[in-house]
């Protein structure tokens, strides 16, 4: 049965709407607790009538003097048979009353139906004697029906185990014609080797019946709650959901055209505002990602564009050189040797720039730098002769702090230096410029500065100087053979060795680079 009816519920068709299944659910479960809550009350309520009704009949027949209740047993065993015998006539003496002593007609007793115990006539009497007979006071007690009855051996059971003393308890008996009694016993303990148990009972029929009407007050109260429910819950959950709505009309106007579109936030509800804040941060992600694909797409436009036209100068030279010596002028010695030199010279071009472009790609990818631990102030030393031989007639001044080591690799480092004073001579006149070179340590980190006085940079151009192939004076910088790739190649060697670069430069006063590197700290001396 169960099993049939939730494949009849599973077919049921669920609601789409957020609201409507919250509605549902919530009132789904409020029905299961209301139910739930009936059952116990109508267990905890119907232990409770039958407890008290149990300890109320307790007091009623402790109220009675014990003699009296063996009398009525004695009156059976002298003026009557047992109930078993079929003989119910009543002599009509109270209980105690010896024969003749205020003596009142039978007829007059029992047509004015007279209860000596005062009991209702739903309530039965009767006494189990522990040598099996058993006595209903149905007579003496006018009730409308006979006192159920247990077996001998639950008789016999319940003398060893009940006593005197109040405790509440009761026992459901069913009668012969299948009414349920609520019974309560108590031991008279009798003089002697007989023992009497007195069994007090009464139809549970209106008991239940009071149970019942207050269970239909509940269950009517209940279907009261859950149509309240339903209309007051419905336009809280409209209200509650409207921040949800807003998202999903600010979702369906978001596209990869415009990503800068953001989820409304703190609208007062904790879990909204928190999903909001983490789309938010997903479309800022989303958007920087974008935004550096197009910029890569550009970038490797330009790059591709700047390559083709640095690659096709010096290959447009040289196939016009082969063309003048293929029209005669391999026959002129001193035409043959200048154009072979200037070949010569194109073809050294091209191969600086595919080094040069083969070095970015290293560098841009798991660059493997074969570090060791290198003296950075003996390293410029060693390049003192070079550097001052590249610098010509400029003067250039040294300041370094001797004893500054970390882990470098020692060609990448002297390529930054070599990059950085090579970029300091182009942009410096050749009789008076002046070219400045420092090395000092600041706690843990290396300070590396190349000054110069030459023309400075605009400042349109400063944060573009570190692109490739761009050039602030592309034909100064053509003159000397440059292709626009040192900075570049510069900053992606310091930045692979965790290090970082920067410019500063005034318009017709100088330039100078400040490269900043890791290294051992309170290792730096001067010379």
């Amino acid at each position: 049965m169960s099993t049939r009816f939730s494949k009849w519920f599973r077919k049921l068709p669920a609601p789409r709407s957020l609201r409507k299944q919250l509605l549902a659910i919530s009132l789904l479960i409020l029905s299961g607790l209301l139910l739930l809550i009936g059952v116990l009350q109508y267990i905890l309520m119907r232990d409770f009538i039958y407890s008290n009704r149990a300890e109320s009949m307790e007091a009623q027949i402790r109220s009675v003097p014990r003699e009296m209740f063996f009398n009525f047993f004695n009156s059976y065993d002298e003026d009557t048979t047992t109930p078993n015998e079929g003989n119910t006539e009543y002599n009509g003496n109270l209980p105690g009353e010896r024969n003749g002593e205020n003596k009142i007609p039978n007829g007059q007793r029992t047509g004015e139906n007279r209860r000596p115990l005062l009991l209702d006539a739903h309530t039965t009497l009767a006494i189990y004697s522990s040598d099996g007979t058993f006595r209903d006071l149905q007579q003496m007690t006018l009730s409308d029906s006979a006192a159920p009855r247990l077996t001998n051996e639950q008789y016999n059971s319940l003398l060893i185990h009940i006593t005197d003393r109040a405790t509440g308890n009761y026992k459901l008996i069913e009668a012969d014609d299948g009414t349920e009694h609520l019974a309560i016993f108590v031991n008279l303990y009798r003089p002697g080797n007989t023992r009497l148990l007195l069994q007090m009972s009464v139809n549970t029929g209106p008991l239940t019946e009071v149970i019942l009407q207050q269970l239909m007050i509940y269950a009517g109260l209940s279907v009261i709650a859950l149509l309240a429910g339903f209309f007051l819950y419905l336009p809280a959950l409209r209200k509650t959901l409207v921040p949800l709505s807003n998202m999903g009309e600010s979702a369906e106007i978001i596209d990869a055209g415009n990503l800068d579109i953001r989820f409304p936030i703190n609208q007062g509800q904790t879990e909204i505002d928190k999903l909001a804040h983490s789309f938010n941060g997903m479309l800022e992600r989303l958007e920087i990602s974008f935004h550096n694909e197009r910029e890569a797409k550009e970038q490797m436009r330009r790059f591709a564009a700047d390559a083709s036209h640095e690659l096709r100068t010096p290959l447009t030279s040289i196939h016009g050189f082969l063309e003048v010596l293929l029209r005669g002028a391999a026959d002129n010695k001193e035409q043959l040797y200048n154009s072979l030199r200037s070949m010569h010279g194109e073809s050294k071009r091209i191969n600086k720039l595919v080094e040069d472009l083969l070095l970015l790609a290293r560098m841009d990818g798991a660059p493997q730098l074969k570090m060791t631990d290198l003296l950075l102030g003996e390293v410029i030393a060693e390049m003192k002769p070079h550097l001052l031989l590249l610098a010509d007639q400029r003067k250039v001044t040294f300041d370094i702090s001797y004893g500054i080591h970390g882990k470098y690799e020692p060609n990448k480092i002297k390529q930054v230096i070599l990059n950085l004073f090579h970029n300091a001579v182009q942009h410096t006149d050749a009789e008076s410029g002046t070219i400045h070179l420092s090395l000092l340590a600041r706690g843990n980190e290396a300070i590396l500065k190349v000054q110069d006085n030459g023309c400075g940079i605009s400042p349109e151009h400063i944060p573009h100087i570190f692109d490739r192939f761009y050039r602030s004076d592309s034909s100064r910088t053509r003159k000397y053979g440059g292709s626009g790739l040192g900075l570049s190649i510069t900053k992606s060697i310091v930045e692979a060795h965790h290090g970082k670069i920067s410019v500063s430069s005034t318009l017709g006063e100088g330039t100078t680079f400040r490269v900043t590197l890791p290294c051992e700290e309170g290792l730096a001396k001067r010379e």
